[in-house]
């Protein structure tokens, strides 16, 4: 089969966004090749193997390449990411230059992309991220490993986002707790939450290729009998309240049911939320403590933060 690679240069703000873009128009794979990486320092004791090409970069700004069946309809459907991707700026996200290529790759340079840009990486003190085809063996008895399958579409797992929700929620997650996962992605999120204890959990995404995303390593990872994964609009129609709810969305997201998150939470219970970029940090604090959270706390990673609510053991 005959791929098109779509490249789209853009901002560490965007990266998020434009993905889910590419993902909803049926994007097999987003490559992120973001600069930033080639001078990150990076823990090596776990044995993993980084071999970046300094080629491989773009000189400013963040890559974004996506990979598209080449058929009849490709013309449309690259008009249409241009499109949805312009409509970003309506949220006051910044696209940098947002210059916008195509190319034509086959199917072997396709897989071969995928393997260069994903090793296994320690995201936390508990949880490492490994793709399905690279042999790892945990270096502690309680380690806990989870295998993804980015040619599924939705990324390594290691985003920043991703990292603060995970690192969250090992702090936060009991044994035998109730989750929900809003904007399941993945479903790495929901996976981590039963690996690090969680009873049962409740996947929620609009998009079907998500939904099937998150079944899919859900069984990869051996715990689809406790993850129920089904297409959503955010808590919509959901009236049973849970310990934990997590969601790694744009703040824009977030701030359209902070309170319908207050309302299914447990007397006591946390609200992790993720993918909030500097400039909304305050806005969804706002937001959270209007909606009755307290005790907020705060997380970074590079330009990406993290908040965790919790609900008053009273209300």
């Amino acid at each position: 089969m005959k791929w098109s690679e779509l490249s789209i240069q853009t901002t560490n703000e965007a990266i998020e966004p434009i993905s889910n873009i590419l993902h909803e128009a049926g994007a097999s794979g987003v490559v992120i090749e973001d600069p930033n990486d080639l001078i990150k320092e990076r823990d090596t004791f776990l044995g993993e193997i980084y071999e970046l090409n300094p080629d491989d970069y773009p000189e400013e700004g963040v890559l974004l390449k996506a990979y598209l069946p080449v058929n009849s309809f490709l013309g449309e459907t690259v008009e249409e990411i241009k499109q949805a991707i312009n409509g970003l700026l309506l949220y006051d996200i910044d696209l940098g230059s947002n210059q916008i290529t195509v190319s034509e790759v086959n199917e072997e340079e396709w897989a071969t992309a995928w393997k260069k840009y994903y090793k296994p990486v320690k995201i936390s003190e508990r949880v490492t991220i490994t793709p399905t085809w690279e042999e790892y063996t945990p270096v502690s008895s309680d380690e806990i490993i989870i295998e993804l399958d980015p040619g599924m579409a939705f990324g390594t797992g290691t985003h920043p986002t991703t990292v603060l929700s995970i690192q969250a929620l090992e702090r936060q997650l009991k044994s035998g707790d109730q989750v929900i996962d809003v904007g399941c992605g993945s479903g790495v999120l929901s996976i981590a939450s039963v690996l690090l204890g969680a009873d049962r959990v409740q996947a929620f995404d609009l998009d079907e290729i998500a939904v099937r995303t998150t079944k899919l390593n859900a069984k990869l990872n051996k715990v689809e009998q406790q993850i129920e994964s089904k297409q959503n609009n955010l808590l919509d129609n959901v009236d049973k309240q849970v310990d934990v709810i997590v969601a790694n969305i744009l703040a824009e997201i977030i701030l359209r049911f902070e309170k319908d998150a207050f309302d299914r939470l447990k007397p006591g219970g946390t609200f992790i939320t993720s993918g909030i970029i500097q400039a909304k940090k305050q806005l969804v604090k706002d937001a959270l403590i209007s909606a009755g959270f307290v005790d907020l706390e705060v997380n970074q990673m590079e330009d990406w933060i993290s908040i965790i609510a919790k609900k008053p053991v009273g209300k």
